[in-house]
């Protein structure tokens, strides 16, 4: 078996630490108890290999052998096919895990995102688009809650699914946006008291912290 190397910043503001995506390849390696190592690139000095390796000069990457990989959601299929802790291997379990898993980037994230990064910033203006992104989001969590208020895992055992929707609604709980969707927050609650988590979110916030 190839070794299998993660790649992330050598340090990152105090703001993003333990949100950076490298978290969600770091759990899934702990998860499936996959051996790994991990290398970091400069964050101030993003040179023409960052950019070969990544092309919007963001991390993480993975390399498996002469394999590198981009993008979380992307590097998180792959881990799922490379340890049965990770991915239902019946056809109906696998197909679950895959398309929540996309469905957690793609409808999920893509609302969330723009409304904690507006948070982040400190805006409590009530403007359109505020009101916007607070609807866009609401619309979505509105469907998410009677999903994950029935079921302990999206694809009925813990998956790849998971990381990628707990991670993604994990944001959104920093901001107190699932104060009134108890699935949604009880979801997260369950999938960050993991060991695989707390060992992963520890690592990436030692690893940042190492470089002050």
């Amino acid at each position: 078996m190839a070794e299998l190397i993660l790649t992330t910043f050598d340090w990152v503001p105090e703001t993003p630490r333990g949100y950076v995506r490298d978290i969600r390849v770091r759990w899934a390696l702990e998860e499936g108890r996959l051996p790994y190592r991990v290398e970091s690139v400069p964050f101030n000095a993003r040179n023409a290999e960052h950019f070969l390796r990544q092309p919007f000069g963001q991390v993480p990457w993975l390399t498996d052998g002469e394999l590198s990989m981009f993008e979380s959601g992307a590097i998180l299929l792959h881990l799922g096919h490379r340890s049965k802790a990770l991915m239902p291997t019946d056809p109906h379990g696998c197909s679950a895990a895959t398309e929540w898993l996309f469905a957690a980037l793609n409808s999920v994230e893509m609302a969330s995102l723009p409304w904690a990064l507006l948070l982040s910033l400190g805006d409590a203006s009530e403007t359109p688009w505020r009101t916007l992104l607070d609807d866009f989001l609401k619309a979505r969590l509105k469907h998410m809650e009677p999903i994950l208020a029935e079921r302990e895992w999206l694809a009925g055992r813990f998956s790849v699914a998971d990381i990628a929707m707990a991670d993604v609604l994990r944001l959104v709980d920093r901001f107190d946006g699932l104060a009134t969707y108890p699935g949604c927050r009880d979801y997260v609650a369950r999938a960050t008291a993991r060991p695989a988590f707390v060992k992963a979110h520890a690592d990436q916030i030692a690893h940042f912290a190492a470089a002050d």
